[in-house]
């Protein structure tokens, strides 16, 4: 076995790992939303994880897990806040691309998301389109940044429950690209509506010219 084989099988190691640890932290995170121990069991639990955290901190990076490219050759950001498995924030959203084109993922919400009473936080839902939205620039073969974001709430979106979002380009215009998305309950009916702008620096759409 060469160095280098040896060493990508340990970096995958690490990584299967870390996307566990996060899954639990996930179910970690659900649970104090919704237990009703008791103080004393409280008091235990609090105890056992700050020694937990102790044992994590002792090895840690500067940064979260940096974009690259994964073994498949495909794009993934496993430290990102929406999509990185590796990020015990995330849900993590899992983005598809349809063959005929935009952005799709098919999610649902967990207690911790909770805004208005048995409903997902309105800054969560946002979140989500406006990832959404520049996977399907990117999609486009548009990558850029945020320039604005106009969100339309059009019902409660439930927690507990699989909702559908879905992104598509509008419009093109120089470094400007609009795209729509929605996040619809599993009958098509729209929850949330969301409309954003993003511009891609110079740089991106022609190397050397400056940002």
């Amino acid at each position: 076995m060469t160095a280098d084989v040896a060493a990508a099988r340990d970096e995958d190691a690490q990584i299967s790992a870390l996307e566990a640890l996060a899954r639990q932290a996930r179910e970690l995170v659900d649970a104090v939303v919704l237990t009703d121990a008791d103080p004393a069991e409280l008091a235990a639990v609090t105890a056992e994880l700050a020694a937990l955290t102790d044992r994590l901190r002792a090895v840690r990076r500067a940064t979260p897990l940096p974009h690259e490219f994964g073994p498949d050759g495909t794009f993934r950001h496993l430290g990102n806040a929406v999509t990185g498995a590796c990020n015990p924030h995330a849900l993590p959203l899992v983005v598809e691309r349809p063959a005929t084109g935009g952005s799709r993922a098919e999610l649902t919400f967990r207690p911790t998301h909770e805004g208005p009473p048995g409903t997902v936080h309105g800054g969560v839902t946002a979140m989500i389109l406006d990832h959404l939205l520049g996977d399907t620039v990117a999609a486009a073969g548009r990558p850029g940044m945020t320039g604005t974001l106009t969100i339309r709430y059009r019902g409660r979106v439930p927690y507990g429950e699989p909702v559908v979002a879905t992104g598509a380009v509008t419009r093109v215009e120089g470094r400007k690209t609009w795209a729509d998305a929605v996040i619809a309950d599993t009958a098509g009916t729209p929850l949330v509506e969301a409309t954003g702008l993003f511009i891609t620096p110079k740089a991106w759409l022609f190397p050397g010219a400056g940002g």
